[in-house]
């Protein structure tokens, strides 16, 4: 018995909402007792028989608003909603869908509240705003994110379309998380082992090692989590860390830190390889990656960087070579991340003297030993005394001999 949420502003798209939520009670295929609830976010009170939850309800806790401006009101509203949001969650029905349209300030609003919804429950915004850059809204979520093509102010052929296909994309969604939850409550599903790794594509090969050797010898025991190292990659996995949804981390790949230190597009924050070490879960770090810095297309790259050693990944994609004042500064961020480990003894450093990605092994662009000594030497003296064991090898991080070290350097430490 799937449960859909609608969030939306009444007071300026009732029409394209109700629109909305009709295209989900009309689903062509029988939804056995299919409800809908919509909840408006609207900053004028609207009143009309469709909706479930409306402002006042949302507000009656609340002091007056009239003299708010609007993004003092967006927060005020964001809070109440989310509490009946996350009221909904708990309630014996739960909630299997959660579905919004807007423009600008309504995806804001909506994505605020969808961010703090688990993972694996559907969640998707209609917006005007989904064919740009929508790294701010959609963040460490599974929010999926729908271009309305035109402005969504009443309804025409094409937007009826579009929130049309959405209204199936969420209802078929939100039936197939229904069944999964069912399904797993009906077998009591014991929790399995969680491991979070870290990957880029110039240290795919020694993820793809790893995995092969956990499948090998853990068999379904053991989940992988894999993470792009591309920022929000990082700070979905920290998130996930503190919020106890993985067990161990296998952080290979650490070029966020790169990023963050020099100034590439990629960057995870200033909390990057904070969580694991704050929580005392194993955590095996390595170097992946930390010889380079990234940024979008060639002409992208900032004036002063123009001269150095730049290789195009691809038309997307430049990434420069660090040098050793960089290098010196990425070990120093690990160092102070890595030092005060709640428990050291899970904790692991492997440092592959053989390069650190697959453009810095002996031979290619990136290969710069004096370099990569200053990394070293960094994490070596700065560690000096932590009760973190530093593991050297001559081998570049993708040869295979050393993945599958690593990765049973890994199962050891979680076992």
């Amino acid at each position: 018995m799937p449960t859909i949420l609608i969030i939306g502003t009444c007071d300026t798209k009732l029409e394209p909402l109700l629109f909305l939520r009709e295209s989900i009670i009309s689903f062509p295929l029988p939804i056995p007792d299919l409800e809908v609830i919509l909840l408006d976010v609207g900053r004028n009170p609207v009143e009309h028989e469709a909706i479930s939850i409306s402002q006042e309800n949302l507000l009656v806790d609340c002091t007056d608003i009239s003299n708010l401006d609007r993004g003092e009101f967006v927060e005020v509203i964001s809070r109440q909603a989310t509490k009946v949001v996350e009221g909904l969650l708990r309630s014996s029905k739960g909630l299997h869908g959660v579905i919004s349209l807007g423009g600008s300030s309504g995806t804001v609003l909506a994505a605020g509240i969808m961010k703090g919804l688990p993972w694996g429950l559907p969640k998707v915004i209609v917006s005007t705003v989904a064919s740009g850059d929508t790294g701010g809204y959609v963040g460490e979520s599974d929010i999926g994110m729908v271009n309305s093509v035109v402005d969504i102010a009443g309804i025409n052929g094409l937007l009826g379309e579009v929130i049309g296909n959405a209204a199936g994309g969420i209802v078929g969604s939100a039936v197939v998380f229904e069944h999964r939850k069912h399904g797993e409550r009906g077998r009591g599903q014991e929790r399995k082992k969680r491991l979070g790794v870290t990957m880029f594509g110039v240290t795919t090969p020694a993820v793809d090692t790893v995995r092969e050797c956990f499948k090998e010898w853990y068999g379904d025991d053991v989940e992988v989590y894999v993470f792009h190292a591309t920022g929000h990659g990082g700070k979905t996995m920290e998130k996930m860390v503190r919020e106890e949804e993985l067990d161990a981390v296998l952080d290979l790949t650490t070029t966020e830190v790169a990023d963050f230190v020099v100034g590439g597009v990629m960057s995870a924050g200033e909390e990057r390889m904070t969580a694991a070490v704050e929580r005392g879960i194993p955590y095996l770090v390595s170097l992946g990656a930390t010889d380079m810095v990234n940024f979008g297309a060639r002409d992208t790259v900032p004036e002063r960087f123009k001269d150095r050693n730049l290789v195009e990944h691809n038309a997307a994609v430049t990434v420069m070579r660090t040098n050793k004042e960089e290098a010196r500064d990425i070990g120093r961020f690990m160092v102070e991340r890595l030092k005060n480990a709640m428990r050291p003894e899970v904790v692991r450093v492997v440092i592959p003297r053989g390069g650190t990605s697959l453009l810095s092994k002996c031979g290619e662009q990136f290969e710069d030993k004096q370099v990569d000594e200053v990394l070293f030497d960094v994490l070596q003296e700065g560690l000096k005394g932590s009760g973190i064991e530093l593991v050297e090898d001559k081998r570049d991080i993708n040869d295979e001999g050393l993945a599958r070290m690593i990765a049973g350097l890994m199962g050891r430490l979680m076992t």
